[in-house]
């Protein structure tokens, strides 16, 4: 007999890597039970629906990502350093990244759009969570005296997540790594213009 937690993460986890490889469109429930050796039953057991997966997927995927990058950041002590673990995080996800198939914040944004309203919340709120843990990084440096007192936190945190983001994006469809190390000098440089 099957452990019930146990199946339901394997569906989670196979289900993550084909929604963020294949789309979430393109990827089937019996992509997913050919994937995990479960049946339909078996899948549906554990989940309202598809789309109730898809979610579940993201969301872990977000996990994912904020657990390794806020160890990284927990580990460094000043703010240009905490910075500095965002960027090596973003810079190696070109070489080793987190999940096949890429970033899937920006996977999910991009075909959730206007037409899977549950994913495109998903999307959303793991944004959201991206840029107040950015802004929350630069209200601590001000803070501890480590940034500029009058920068707009929230202007801030959205120029670094997206161009981090559109770094990503440019280097995977140009196949080098030259987007992304453009936009990580550019972010270090604007580091270092706002710290104190």
């Amino acid at each position: 007999m099957r452990n019930p937690e146990t199946t339901k993460s394997t569906i989670i986890k196979e289900s993550a890597d084909l929604f963020n490889t294949q789309g979430y469109k393109a990827t089937s429930i019996s992509d997913i039970t050919k994937a995990t050796g479960l049946t339909k039953g078996a899948i549906y057991r554990h989940f309202e629906n598809k789309s109730d997966l898809e979610q579940e997927a993201l969301r872990s995927m977000g996990k994912l990502m904020f657990t390794e990058l806020g160890q990284s950041i927990r580990e460094a002590n000043t703010f240009q350093m905490k910075m500095e673990a965002i960027f090596s995080f973003f810079e190696k996800y070109m070489e080793t990244p987190l999940y096949k198939g890429g970033c899937p914040l920006m996977n999910a944004a991009v075909e959730a759009d206007d037409t899977n309203t549950p994913l495109r919340q998903q999307a959303y709120n793991m944004l959201a969570q991206l840029k107040a843990s950015v802004a929350k990084l630069l209200t601590n440096g001000i803070k501890n005296g480590q940034v500029k007192p009058d920068l707009d936190t929230s202007l801030y945190s959205t120029i670094i997540i997206a161009t981090l983001e559109g770094g990503i994006m440019m280097s995977k469809l140009e196949r080098n790594k030259e987007a992304i190390h453009a936009s990580i000098l550019h972010l270090r440089k604007i580091v270092a213009d706002i710290s104190v």
